[in-house]
Order: structure tokens, then C-alpha cells, then sequence
């Protein structure tokens, strides 16, 4: 990153009143990061991860910045949701129970969002969350796959979703969050979108992520065509896949581990990075225990302090690895990004002297979608990866739509 970049994030505000900023809606301008996750819960209400109104409902019982009221107002909301689909379906009303279980699960997100690694409520709520994604699937058409994706030794979690249109063999997302985003908040920045396109998707906890550095421990690697390549032998054993079409994409944090697999990995056949990095430890290395998410970056590399996760980080960067990169590449970054642009300005700069086939579409304030990871508007995230993928792919959108919807089964 240019030394010269300014960062939203870390903006010295001179206003305590909420308030719109390019990037999205500013909550408690006092505390940015926390507003910065509020945004994100926000945005996603619209994918419906969450309602605006008990978004705003919850936000109103919180203390500013208090962590532990938090957790809690995020997490009332979301039993209430989780406990009213479970009537809901009981009394047979399918979809309303459906949607319930979609708000809880990105409300149980949000509560967990702050808690520390070893606090006693992170991991029940963390099930809590994944519950509800559960429930949510066993109704999906056709029926969404809870799995396991063997890795060395052990497991990654993840969701297996057959787009639903009546195509054999179809082409898959393989999608990473980042450095706090999992698998079930994936449903709401890539994994709808893509099912709308007749791409299915293949939602990953990878190393550090999720369940697998909830329950296995397993912290990030910088190698992530490693654990890419398990993906893609896991689908290699199906008979729905259409092998020749396989891409991943990872956001934030994941951007670097997408860019990466691309490089790396050749049976990928397109890869997008929803936030581009460039350099990680050239990123962290002024970073201290002080920083607003020091907690979630120790916990995922698996230092025990900033100054030794930033030396675990030494090999997250891409110069020297997109040299490698043989399919379409697309890089999607908010133009307002709290985080900055120039890294992702650094990434595509350095693919095109590479002389990769890259595309990067910048998203400016004045569509919305600005913020990290367009979380301000994930909506239209989706559409910019996922219409770019579907194009890649040679997906009829029209036709398909039209002549191979899947009639739902009892």
C-alpha cells in the first residue's frame, strides 16, 4: 500500500452524528469499526441476511462500543428469528420459515462477530448460526448439502448448492470468505447470485475460517491453492460438475487467497477476487495489539501477538505468483473502500504487465456499492462477478431462465 493512502477507516472524525459517507451508512462515527460491521450487517439485510428495521432496532439498544451489548442485542434478535421459522415450520409455512432462518443466521454472524476466540459463547453461537443455515438448505430446490471436504487429515466445512435448473453437469463457484467472513455469510455476497446464474457453489471454511478454525484449530496458510485443490478433487468425485468450469472466488483477505489458487492452481478456470491485496505483511507491519481487528488477525494466522502474526503473514503477496496466471482473472473493489484502493490499483497494474487476462471494475460511490467488499450493497457485488462469470461461462441467462427452471419436489 502507498504510505501516502489516507484510510477511511482510520479517519479522525470531528462529528459524533450518524451519518452517509460514500461508503455507506456511518452508525456511531466514535467507534468506525464497529460502524463498519453495523454497515455490513446492513447491507446484507437485503439478501436477506436480517430486516433494515430490527437492524436498526437492535443498533438502538446497544451501548456505543460496549462489545457485550453488542453480542447480546444481535443475538435476541436472532433467537427470536431462529425460534419463530422452527414455528413457522411446524405449522407448514415453508418459505416464511425459510426466511426466518436466513435473518438468524447472519444476526447469529453478527453476535458472534466480536467475542473473543476462547470466550464460552463464540462457539454456541457460532452452531447456532450454522443451525439456522442448516435449516434453510434442507428446504432449498434442490436441497442444499451440508459436507466435509477432506484435507489432510481432517475436514473443511462447507455447503454444496445445485443451482436450480434442470442441467447436468453444471459449472461451480468455490467460494472463501476472508479474514472474518465464513461460509454462511457467503449466501449473501456470492452464493445467491451465482444460483441465480445457473452456477452452483461449492461455500468454503478454508484455513482459518469458519468451523475449521473453529473446530479443527486450523489457521490460514499462504499456499491456499492447497486447500483449493482439495475442493476441486471433492468435486471431481461427482457427476453433476462440469470439470471444465470450475472458479473461485475469495473476499477481503480472500481476494489474495482467490488471486493465488488462480495462479497456482490450473484446473481453475476463471478466479475473482472481491477485494484485491496485494502484500499483507507490507499491510500489517505498522499494526499493533491496538488495532480494531488485531483479535480476529491473531486468532486466524495463529500468532500469539500482531508483531508475530505479521510474521506469519511474510508470504501473503502476490508479487512473483500472478506471473503464473493463466485463466480470466476479475477484480472487483469499492472505490470508497475503508480499507484503501491502491492495493487493488498494485494488483491489477502488476496482472496486465504479467500480461494476464484481467478485467477490474472499480465501483464508485455514485452507484453505491463503494465500501470493502461492496457491503454497503452487496446486491451489487453479485451482479458485477457474477453476470462477468456468467458471461465466462457461456451461460444463456434468458434461455436458461426461461426453458430450464426446476419445477420444486415434495
Amino acid at each position: 500500500m502507498a504510505a501516502a493512502e489516507v484510510k477511511a477507516i482510520d479517519h479522525v472524525e470531528t462529528s459524533s452524528t450518524p451519518r452517509y459517507e460514500p461508503y455507506g451508512w456511518h452508525h456511531w462515527p466514535d467507534h468506525p469499526w464497529l460502524s463498519y460491521q453495523f454497515r455490513r450487517a446492513l447491507g446484507e439485510t437485503q439478501e436477506g441476511g436480517g430486516s433494515v428495521s430490527e437492524s436498526f432496532l437492535a443498533a438502538s439498544r446497544m451501548i456505543p462500543g460496549d462489545l457485550d451489548s453488542w453480542h447480546e442485542e444481535w443475538f435476541r434478535i436472532a433467537q427470536a428469528n431462529l425460534q419463530r421459522g422452527d414455528a413457522e415450520e411446524q405449522a407448514g409455512h415453508i418459505r416464511t420459515a425459510m426466511n426466518c432462518w436466513l435473518r438468524a443466521a447472519d444476526m447469529f454472524r453478527s453476535a458472534e462477530f466480536w467475542l473473543d476466540p476462547d470466550d464460552p459463547r463464540r462457539l454456541p453461537t457460532f452452531d447456532l448460526c450454522e443451525r439456522a443455515t442448516h435449516k434453510f438448505l434442507e428446504y432449498c430446490t434442490p436441497r442444499g448439502e451440508v459436507v466435509e471436504v477432506p484435507y489432510e487429515g481432517k475436514s473443511l466445512f462447507a455447503y454444496f448448492i445445485r443451482a436450480p435448473f434442470d442441467v447436468p453437469k453444471q459449472p461451480v463457484l468455490i467460494a472463501f470468505g476472508g479474514l472474518d467472513s465464513f461460509k454462511d455469510e457467503l449466501w449473501y455476497m456470492v452464493g445467491r447470485g451465482a444460483l441465480q446464474r445457473g452456477i452452483s457453489v461449492l461455500l468454503v471454511d478454508g484455513p482459518g475460517q469458519g468451523g475449521t478454525l473453529r473446530r479443527h484449530g486450523l489457521p490460514t496458510r499462504y499456499d491456499y491453492e492447497v486447500p483449493v485443490g482439495a475442493c476441486i478433487d471433492w468435486l471431481a468425485e461427482r457427476s453433476d460438475v462440469d470439470m471444465d468450469r470450475i472458479a473461485v472466488s475469495g473476499s477481503s483477505l480472500g481476494g489474495y487467497y482467490a488471486a493465488r489458487a488462480g495462479a497456482m492452481e490450473k484446473r481453475l478456470a476463471a478466479a475473482i477476487s472481491h477485494g484485491a491485496q496485494w502484500n499483507i505483511h507490507e499491510r500489517w507491519k505498522e499494526r499493533d495489539d491496538s488495532h480494531g481487528l488485531a483479535g480476529h488477525m491473531k486468532w486466524v494466522f495463529g500468532g500469539k501477538s500482531m508483531a508475530e502474526a505479521t510474521e506469519k503473514a511474510v508470504n501473503f503477496k502476490l508479487e512473483g505468483v500472478l506471473d503464473k496466471m493463466t485463466c480470466p482473472y476479475l477484480i472487483v473493489h469499492g472505490g470508497h473502500d475503508v480499507l484503501g484502493v491502491q492495493a487493488a490499483q498494485t494488483v491489477y497494474d502488476y496482472a496486465v504487465k504479467a500480461g494476464v487476462n484481467v478485467t477490474f471494475k472499480l465501483v464508485e460511490a455514485d452507484t453505491t456499492g463503494a465500501e470493502h467488499c461492496q457491503h454497503d450493497n452487496p446486491t451489487l457485488g453479485q451482479e458485477l462477478m457474477l453476470d462477468w462469470l456468467a458471461d465466462l461461462f457461456g451461460i444463456d441467462q434468458r434461455t436458461l431462465l426461461r426453458d430450464k427452471l426446476m419445477k420444486p419436489t415434495a
